[in-house]
């Protein structure tokens, strides 16, 4: 198991490394415009899901895989990308479809939500490259179990950055609701958060890569 000062350790560094926006939060703030905090908060439970299978597969010793084959980190880096424009064209088809006034977002299902935001998260390079670096240096390797401990770290991460994305998913939606005062004013926040998000994925497929 790991060592309590290792977790508290680990927990300091994670808070620290989550209160610094990254991909992470500028993906569910496009989210949260587009759809509301609702939907915002359904897609941080998906990516926390996503990063989940990200953990799962760094304690079985995947992960470290995909983070030092040119050709997986690739394929995972260009498929997270591709599927972040996909969702903010998405976003920006739907604010141009004729229809009435509207004072909130088209319901969606939240299975579907949720999924997207999976999908996304775990297909995200950079938190699997995070990880293989960052989770074994708080791992006691004397007391055994490492992938038991790995598992145990993630989560951790994951829970702390859950909060995190939750705040800022509802601070966005907030913001979205007052915006949603004027059908004009919803359609360009809802293109707002489509765009963040295909720049996001855009910025994504040309940074990171591997040589």
């Amino acid at each position: 198991m790991v060592p309590l000062s290792n977790l508290l350790a680990f927990s300091l560094a994670s808070v620290v490394l989550i209160a610094v926006p990254g991909p992470s939060v500028l993906f569910v703030i496009g989210r949260s415009l587009a759809l509301g905090w609702k939907g915002g908060v359904l897609t941080v439970l998906g990516n926390a899901a996503g990063q989940l299978l990200q953990v799962a597969a760094v304690a079985l010793g995947v992960g470290i895989v995909v983070a030092q084959s040119v050709a997986l980190f690739t394929i995972v880096k260009f498929a997270g990308a591709a599927y972040l424009v996909y969702l903010g064209v998405q976003a920006i088809r739907h604010h141009r479809r004729p229809a009435a006034p509207k004072r909130s977002p088209a319901p969606s299902a939240p299975w579907r939500l949720v999924g997207q935001g999976a999908v996304v998260g775990a297909t995200n390079p950079k938190s699997v490259v995070f990880f293989v670096a960052v989770l074994p240096q708080f791992v006691d390797y004397a007391s055994g179990a490492i992938p038991l401990q790995l598992g145990l770290l993630g989560a951790v991460f994951l829970l702390i950055a859950l909060v995190s994305d939750s705040l800022w998913a509802i601070a966005a939606g907030t913001a979205r609701q007052w915006f949603a005062r004027s059908p004009r004013r919803v359609d360009a926040v809802e293109a707002t958060g489509g765009a963040l998000m295909i720049g996001l994925g855009g910025t994504l497929a040309l940074t990171g890569s591997k040589s």
